[in-house]
């Protein structure tokens, strides 16, 4: 008898890639030093993180 594997939804992986790519290239493009790109790639990396930190700071949560 085969056990089943459920496997969860990779939704939230998507939305996460399609928001790393589009802050990555909005960063970059709008760098004006190499070390600003790097700060960019490193912001693109931890966006959410900005984003829900703006959203609890708005909500007063």
């Amino acid at each position: 008898m085969k056990e089943q594997i459920k496997k969860a939804g990779n939704q939230g992986s998507v939305l996460y890639g399609m928001g790393f790519m589009g802050s990555l290239v909005y960063f970059i493009s709008h760098a004006t030093s190499f070390w600003m790109g790097v700060l960019g790639i490193i912001k693109a990396i931890f966006w959410p993180a900005f984003v829900i930190y703006k959203v609890l700071e708005l909500l007063k949560l």
